[in-house]
């Protein structure tokens, strides 16, 4: 007779599943700061839009397998489609300028300014929403943006403060990634699927990606093809583990390890690029991510209130 398989006991299963989500998402963080690098090291070489395609069109060729699986063309079948079309604008603004960002500013810096964009989604859910927002997350976003502010430093010299129209473009992306956020928000709660949201953002951007870059189109060697095929392969590596992150734990304990991608991106730009970060630079960059994880938590407490 075959010994009946014993199962190990719930809280070891429990601690196994957080484990594994804590390290998808650090992996994730890893393989964006990864994608990041290329992406800088390919920039002056290829405008920002054709990056962009290739990144848009690996993602897109990652998730076919996918579609197929829940049923083809007709998967994408969607009641709201202009939902969908202000979701890939501002979700492809996003992008563009973020990669726009790495290409001109240190790669940690630009990586600080992206994690602005919770203070943003806050500010924005009460007009756009109908959200409620206390006192103590309204202080939050204040202290963030003065975080924001020490890291751009506008007052500062030419030798000082960061390059202003870059840091005001990835800024407007910030702005764009919330209401793509927002738009997410809003299918979801008209009952779209998440398959079909991120179906329809992949297959989109990628047609945009495509259409911007015919003008200016520049052909790359093997090597930079490579690099380019690089972004697009470990950024799809990248949302497949934060996925799978998401999935096996909860948001309350993964969602901090995102914070990862600083350490991340800060140690590739001293070691490729020789980027060091001065003092204000770090006081900015730890106010912004002290102020996003204040607003991340005072999430999590009113959710477990409202449950």
């Amino acid at each position: 007779m075959e010994t009946p398989a014993i199962a190990a006991p719930a809280h070891i299963v429990a601690s196994a599943a957080r484990r594994r989500a804590i390290l998808c998402v650090l992996g994730a963080s890893a393989c964006f700061a990864v994608a990041a690098a290329f992406v800088k090291a390919v920039a002056g070489a290829f405008p920002t839009f054709e990056i962009v395609a290739f990144r848009s069109g690996l993602a897109t060729l990652a998730t076919l397998p996918l579609l197929w699986r829940i049923g083809g063309l007709r998967a994408l079948r969607t009641r709201r489609p202009w939902s969908h079309v202000w979701r890939m604008i501002w979700g492809f603004t996003g992008m563009a300028t973020s990669f726009y960002g790495y290409a001109t500013l240190p790669l940690a810096t630009n990586t600080a300014l992206g994690f602005a964009m919770p203070l943003v989604l806050t500010v924005l859910s009460v007009p756009l929403l109908g959200e409620r927002v206390g006192w103590r997350r309204y202080t939050a976003v204040l202290v963030g943006l003065v975080g924001v502010l020490v890291v751009v430093r506008p007052w500062g010299g030419a030798a000082d403060a960061l390059p202003l129209v870059p840091a005001a473009v990835v800024l407007f992306g910030v702005v764009a990634w919330a209401l793509a956020m927002i738009s997410i928000r809003k299918m979801g709660e008209a009952g779209e699927s998440n398959v079909v949201i991120v179906l329809w953002f992949s297959i989109g951007s990628t047609v945009m990606a495509a259409v911007l870059t015919v003008p200016v189109w520049v052909t790359p060697d093997p090597l930079q093809l490579a690099a380019l095929c690089a972004v697009g392969v470990i950024s799809a590596l990248a949302q497949m583990l934060m996925t799978e992150g998401y999935r096996a734990g909860e948001t309350t304990l993964v969602a901090p390890f995102e914070y990862g991608a600083i350490i991340y991106t800060t140690t590739l730009g001293l070691v490729i690029w020789g980027e060091v970060p001065d003092g204000w630079s770090l006081l900015g960059i730890a106010i912004i991510i002290g102020s996003g994880l204040y607003i991340w938590r005072r999430e999590a407490v009113l959710g477990v209130r409202r449950s």
